[in-house]
């Protein structure tokens, strides 16, 4: 009986190390590659939060010098902050925010740089919208009315569509196209929320043309215009 159990052992072993002869540098690289992998992405997220770290750090900077209110330091600190951290979050929000503060401080080509950087830049199509329409608004305060129109040519998310065509309507009327105007804001009416504050403002707007938006249909346009 032992030397039976001891013919199967043998056979076993036999076959191990004939199994292991045919596939065992294979099975070695497939090992070596699926450690590796995980080697290589615990690296990568510990290289992530390492970024994020420091790019809030460096946000923490972008903020202390808005609220100084020192545009040099300021443009400096977003210069760093888009060199280093780029492709993080932080970056668009750091420069939207120098940008107000840039505007906020008369440094008009300034915030348009950065609005610009954002626009061109930022990897979140938010933030990227965000900038358009604070770029539209400044070349619309320019009395630049068709460059103002091109910034909010590309597609948006569609929660800004309504903030969209209303900043189109208010262009529209500096330009004088009153059609396209009223088209605009009824747009954005129907796009808002019924007890949101930028709707009632629409309305507020679309009253002053002569238009009643209240009974308004799904044709934008000239529907429930007063005479």
């Amino acid at each position: 009986m032992a030397k039976h159990l001891d013919l199967e052992e043998q056979e076993q072993l036999d076959q191990l190390k004939h199994f292991w002869k045919q596939y065992g540098n294979l099975i070695t690289w497939a090992l070596i590659v699926v450690f590796g992998s995980i080697a290589a992405w615990n690296g990568w997220q510990y290289w992530q939060r390492n970024q994020a770290a420091q790019a809030a750090a460096m946000y923490d900077e972008v903020d202390r010098s808005a609220k100084a209110g020192d545009p040099a330091q300021l443009e400096r600190a977003l210069a760093d902050m888009k060199d280093k951290f780029a492709s993080t979050a932080y970056a668009p929000q750091a420069a939207l925010l120098a940008a107000k503060t840039f505007y906020a401080k008369g440094k008009t080509e300034e915030a348009k740089a950065a609005l610009i950087w954002v626009a061109s830049n930022a990897s979140d199509e938010g933030y990227k919208a965000i900038a358009r329409l604070r770029l539209a608004g400044l070349f619309m305060d320019a009395k630049a009315y068709d460059e103002a129109l091109k910034q909010l040519a590309d597609p948006v998310p569609t929660e800004f569509d309504a903030l969209v065509a209303d900043r189109r309507g208010d262009i529209y009327l500096l330009q004088g196209k009153r059609a396209e105007a009223r088209e605009a804001f009824t747009r954005a009416y129907k796009g808002f929320e019924d007890r949101s504050e930028y709707r009632r403002l629409v309305e507020i707007k679309l009253n002053s043309m002569g238009v009643d938006p209240q009974p308004l249909s799904g044709t934008a346009g000239e529907t429930g215009a007063k005479p």
